[in-house]
C-alpha cells in the first residue's frame, strides 16, 4: 500500500466511524457570533474614519495657522554698507 492509499484509507475509516453529536443551538450561536463580529468591525471602521477625519482637520488647521508654504525671512543677512 502506497502513502496516498494509506491516507485515503485513514480518511475513509474516520468518515465511516461514529459522528459526533452536534449541539442543537450551534447555528444560532454561530449567527450571534457573526452578528457580533460584524458589529465590532463596523464600530472599528467608524472609529478609524473619525480618527482620519480628525487628523485631516488638525492638519488643515495647522496649515492655515503656520502657513508652511511661505518662505520665512532669513535671519543671517549680510550688512549692506556703502549704498
Amino acid at each position: 500500500m502506497s502513502l496516498p492509499d494509506r491516507k485515503q484509507e485513514e480518511v475513509r475509516r474516520m468518515l465511516d466511524g461514529p459522528h459526533p453529536v452536534v449541539p442543537p443551538d450551534l447555528a444560532a450561536r454561530a449567527a450571534d457570533r457573526g452578528h457580533r463580529l460584524l458589529a465590532r468591525r463596523r464600530v472599528v471602521r467608524t472609529v478609524a474614519w473619525m480618527v482620519l477625519l480628525a487628523a485631516v482637520v488638525a492638519f488643515a488647521v495647522w496649515a492655515i495657522v503656520a502657513q508652511p508654504w511661505i518662505v520665512s525671512p532669513s535671519d543671517t543677512t549680510p550688512p549692506l554698507d556703502g549704498w
